[in-house]
C-alpha cells in the first residue's frame, strides 16, 4: 500500500534563548570576530516588522514586543573555511540595522535589512554571492579610554545621505545580563532568502562579555532607510561588547513533518 502523506506539525514555540550556541560549527564556512560593538535598541510594533522579513519568518517578540537593532562594531579579519583571516580586506568597520525573526522549526535568528560596510569587494561579494544587503559607506570606529565614536555616510548603492554618527562611554561589566538583554544580543542564527529559497545560517561564538553603556550621541537615519519607522526617543538599551571570535557553519538537521504512521524523515533544507 502506498505511504500515507506527510501532514505538516504546528509551528512549534521557539527555541529557548540561551546564552551559549545551541549548536557546534566544527566545520565552518566562514570565520571572522567582532570587536567593539555598540548594541542601540528600540522597540517596534511586530506589526511593522513582519512584512519586511523573509517567508517562513515571523517576527521573534518578547512580551509581545520585538525591536530594532542598530549595531555598530569593527569587523576583523574574516576567512573562509579553516584558513587564517584576511588582514585588509577582511578587516572593516560595520554598521548594521538588523530585526529578530523566529522560523517554523522554532529557530530563532536576525534579519539584516542593511549593513553598512568601508570595503568595497566585500561589500560587492556579499551583494552578489550571498544576496545580502550590504552597502558601501565612508566608516570610522575610534576609541579613546572609554569613550567609542562611530560614523556612517553611505555611497552606494543608497538611498544616498543614509548615515549614523554614535558616541558611547563604556561602563561597568553586566555580571548578569537581564531577559532582554539575552533575547537581543545571544541570536544564533540569520534568516535570509537565496535565490528565492529560505536560508539559515547559524552562528557561534563564546559567551558575549557585556557592559552597560552610556549613549553620549546618536544622529542617525539608517534605520528609516531600513524601510521602519524613524526611532522615537532615546534606545531601550544601549550596550558595550569588546568583542568575540566567531564561527559561521552549514544548517543544522531537522526532522520533516511526522507521516500519518508517525515516520519522520530528516531534511537539510533551506540553503544555498
Amino acid at each position: 500500500m502506498p505511504r500515507p502523506p506527510r501532514t505538516a506539525d504546528p509551528d512549534p514555540d521557539p527555541e529557548p534563548v540561551t546564552p551559549d550556541p545551541p549548536y557546534a560549527a566544527d566545520r565552518p564556512l566562514l570565520t571572522q570576530s567582532w570587536l567593539d560593538l555598540a548594541f542601540l535598541h528600540w522597540p517596534v510594533d511586530p506589526a511593522d516588522v513582519a512584512p519586511l522579513l523573509p517567508a517562513g519568518t515571523r517576527p521573534d517578540t518578547l512580551d509581545g514586543v520585538t525591536y530594532v537593532g542598530l549595531v555598530a562594531f569593527r569587523m576583523h579579519r574574516v576567512g573562509w573555511l579553516r584558513l587564517p583571516g584576511i588582514p585588509y580586506l577582511g578587516s572593516f568597520p560595520e554598521t548594521n540595522v538588523r530585526l529578530y525573526s523566529v522560523d517554523a522549526h522554532g529557530r530563532r535568528g536576525v534579519v539584516f535589512r542593511s549593513l553598512d560596510a568601508s570595503r568595497l569587494i566585500p561589500v560587492a561579494v556579499g551583494r552578489a554571492a550571498f544576496r545580502l544587503p550590504y552597502v558601501w559607506s565612508r566608516m570610522k570606529v575610534r576609541r579613546e579610554g572609554a569613550m567609542v565614536t562611530y560614523s556612517s555616510d553611505r555611497r552606494w548603492p543608497g538611498p544616498r545621505g543614509a548615515r549614523s554618527s554614535l558616541a558611547i562611554r563604556i561602563g561597568g561589566r553586566v555580571e548578569e545580563p537581564s531577559g532582554v538583554e539575552h533575547f537581543l544580543t545571544a541570536r544564533w542564527g540569520m534568516h535570509s532568502s537565496f535565490f528565492g529559497r529560505p536560508l539559515y545560517l547559524p552562528n557561534t561564538h563564546p559567551r558575549w562579555p557585556l557592559h552597560r553603556a552610556e549613549l553620549l550621541h546618536c544622529d542617525e537615519s539608517l534605520v528609516a532607510a531600513a524601510g521602519l519607522p524613524a526611532p522615537v526617543g532615546p534606545p531601550a538599551s544601549v550596550l558595550y561588547s569588546p568583542g568575540v571570535p566567531v564561527r559561521f557553519g552549514r544548517p543544522p538537521r531537522i526532522p520533516a513533518p511526522r507521516g500519518e504512521d508517525g515516520a519522520r524523515a530528516f531534511l537539510r533544507p533551506e540553503h544555498p
